[in-house]
């Protein structure tokens, strides 16, 4: 199972915030989860202020999300609740 997860990790798709001001966030992240099907990754950064952006977007829109790893919040893998 340990390899299968790693390698879903290693091959979904990911939107990277970096560089990315606020106030263009949401058209990106909508645009990101409406047109991917889920397991994906959206790198936010440290910034609290991006993570309380997507989080609503997210919520918005019935996705559920957990950090990548438990070490990292700056990354978060977003997952469709009905599935």
């Amino acid at each position: 199972m340990g390899v299968s997860f790693f390698v879903l990790i290693n091959t979904m798709k990911t939107l990277d915030l970096h560089g990315i001001t606020h106030i263009n966030v949401e058209n990106k992240v909508i645009n990101f989860i409406l047109m991917n099907e889920t397991p994906l990754k959206i790198i936010t950064g440290d910034s609290f202020t991006m993570r309380k952006i997507v989080f609503r977007i997210l919520e918005e829109h019935g996705f559920e999300y957990y950090p990548e790893f438990y070490t990292n919040y700056g990354a978060f893998i977003i997952r469709d609740k009905t599935i």
